[in-house]
């Protein structure tokens, strides 16, 4: 949720933020009226409220004589109150629902447009010359790592099993990311994968991309895409000290439906319902957040650097971010198969749009006001695609330094 306080004052400023992303800017003027409708409704009933108090008092005080008029006044004023409380409690659930519409304020810098039209920042690593080039999926099949078939015949499509090396390979990738994690601060976490309406709500998941959560309705509870979600609400309803940034990395499996992606990435593991994921988390000062999302990419880049793949780092456009994130940066590894780079990080730094619909907050010299909120994956399934790709051999699979210690010091899996 954004300032209202800012959308007073810097109107054209959010404008020119929903402009970029490609939402409607008369949702500004709407918040602006529903506001303004708000406070008047609430100052009426507020003062109706004082008035019915004060003539209470007079009836108490009053002769017989003024008793039976000062009582007709205080019965109507009573149905003035509720009157104007029911008008009240209608004018602020409009101003919610609009305030609630309106998507995170983009940072400067952020390009406009939407998913083509991002910014890239710089390549790293060079794209490997490769003869008779195969998809990650003969590359893992041809090692005995995964079974796409039997995931189908269990749970239908985009469902798999890893196996063997598969599964060695992603405990391994996960647990490098853990250890990266811990060794700059992260508290590691398991996470729960089953979240309640207000905290899905609150992290800004059930807004335009609704479609792509799981929910169990006899439960009313949502299944998570991430990790980040749990880990939003975590300190939901709480005053937290981020006098340094307070860090966590979860550890969970994560479910999407990918609604919309009929026909996209069908083959193998890339766009799959299910999958696991270490997510870096941090709460910190709002004045902090742009240098602490400098330091999320960086420990992406730098976890990227250990399983030794080509990638190009880019600056996500505005109508591609998301509601809740003010600026995000995506790490895209390069698919030799298809010629192509594919998403394999994302960190978001979302300000205080989060805390300020989950109420997480920190004391300050005015009192309390909301941290700010950011996250950034730091290694998942969807790795094993580009690694598998990039490092596959004639004969088998190398295996990067990076992993290796986790595999039992191997180097190589022959085919």
């Amino acid at each position: 949720m954004i300032d209202i306080r800012f959308v007073r004052e810097h109107p054209d400023t959010v404008k020119a933020s929903q402009r970029a992303r490609g939402d409607s800017e008369q949702a500004v003027d709407n918040l602006i009226t529903a506001d303004e409708a708000r406070r008047a409704t609430l100052k009426r009933s507020e003062d109706l409220r004082a008035e019915q108090k004060a003539a209470s008092r007079k009836v108490g005080k009053a002769s017989p004589e003024e008793r039976p008029a000062l009582l007709e006044h205080a019965k109507d004023l009573a149905k003035q109150v509720k009157a104007a409380e029911e008008e009240a409690a209608q004018a602020a659930d409009t101003y919610e629902q609009i305030a609630m519409s309106i998507s995170n304020i983009i940072i400067d810098g952020v390009p406009s447009g939407g998913e083509d039209d991002f910014t890239v920042l710089k390549h790293v690593g060079e794209i490997p010359q490769i003869e008779n080039v195969r998809d990650h999926l003969d590359v893992a099949e041809s090692i005995g790592a995964v079974d796409m078939a039997r995931g189908t015949k269990v749970s239908g499509s985009r469902f798999y099993f890893l196996k063997g090396i598969g599964a060695r390979l992603e405990l391994a990738m996960l647990t490098a990311a853990a250890d990266l994690a811990e060794a700059n601060g992260f508290t590691l976490m398991t996470t729960p994968t089953l979240v309640k309406p207000e905290v899905m709500g609150g992290t800004g998941f059930l807004g335009a991309h609704a479609d792509e959560v799981y929910h169990l309705s006899t439960d009313d509870l949502y299944l998570t895409g991430t990790s980040e979600v749990a880990l939003a609400g975590y300190h939901t309803d709480e005053i937290i000290d981020v006098s340094e940034p307070k860090r966590y990395a979860g550890w969970s499996t994560c479910y999407r439906r990918e609604a919309g992606s009929y026909g996209k990435d069908t083959r193998g593991i890339i766009r799959v319902h299910q999958f696991n994921k270490v997510e870096m988390f941090s709460y910190c000062k709002p004045e902090e957040a742009e240098a602490e999302h400098e330091r999320l990419l960086a420990w992406e880049e730098e976890m990227l650097a250990k399983v030794e793949l080509p990638y190009r780092v880019i600056d996500t456009a505005a109508g591609d971010l998301g509601s809740s994130a003010a600026r995000k940066f995506d790490c895209e590894a390069w698919l030799p198969s298809q010629e192509r780079w594919m998403e394999v990080t994302s960190t978001s730094n979302c300000t205080t749009f989060q805390a300020r619909r989950l109420s997480i907050r920190e004391r300050h010299e005015k009192g309390t006001r909301p941290v700010a909120t950011l996250n950034g994956t730091l290694a998942t399934t969807r790795w094993l695609v580009a690694i598998f790709e990039n490092h596959q051999r004639e004969d088998g699979l190398y295996i990067p330094q990076g992993l290796r210690d986790y595999l039992g010091g191997r180097e190589f899996i022959p085919a």
